[in-house]
């Protein structure tokens, strides 16, 4: 897991996108997070496209906001996340990020056993060239870099099916030849295809 967090905080991006995981703090909540899902042992990897502003940007987890990951999330088999948990928030002041996608993720996904494992297929933050505070699609290079962190997942846990959220992410798994479906991502009008993948998926298994 260090290995794994320490290899990310080393990447170097360019100007239109950020490495959230240059700092401590974040770097520490994504160990957390990937301990704790190592001892749900998940065998579903949900890869989506990229990490938003309002969301693991600010807290270093895939699709987790602040409000997420503080309040924490009731699962089928107990409780992930949450500051009992030893979460910490990484912006200064008392307001809490709230980001629609991890919203409805978590909605969905909380009731499957085991918990699914979610990543993103650039898992870094790409935005708008001179605005920090939007997002964007990563570029075919953005996906490149994120590759060899998809592949260190599988390689980490037992991951029995792996479920692209949306185009880049098949795009991603597609080019690494690595057997998945597909679902739409949530975001822009997309919740209820979303959910209705899921379902479909969740009647597969």
């Amino acid at each position: 897991m260090n290995r794994f967090v320490r290899a990310l905080a080393r990447v170097e991006l360019h100007e239109s996108a950020h490495n959230q995981f240059e700092n401590a703090v974040r770097r520490r909540n994504l160990r957390l997070y990937l301990e704790e899902m190592r001892a749900i042992a998940p065998r579903i990897l949900l890869v989506g496209e990229a990490v938003s502003y309002r969301g693991g940007r600010l807290t270093g987890i895939p699709f987790v906001s602040e409000t997420v990951m503080l309040n924490g999330v009731d699962t089928a088999s107990g409780r992930i996340l949450g500051a009992d948990h030893g979460y910490r928030k990484a912006t200064p002041g008392p307001r809490l990020s709230t980001e629609a996608s991890a919203t409805m993720v978590w909605e969905t996904i909380r009731t499957i056993e085991p918990l699914p494992l979610l990543w993103n297929a650039f898992p870094f933050h790409p935005f708008v060239a001179g605005n920090p505070e939007s997002n964007r699609a990563p570029s075919a290079a953005e996906l490149l870099i994120g590759q060899p962190f998809v592949l260190s997942l599988l390689r980490m846990f037992p991951i029995e099916r792996v479920v692209a959220i949306g185009n880049h992410a098949d795009l991603l798994l597609t080019r690494l030849e690595i057997e998945h479906v597909k679902v739409r991502h949530p975001s822009q009008g997309g919740k209820q295809k979303f959910v209705e993948g899921m379902a479909r998926l969740g009647g597969e298994t």
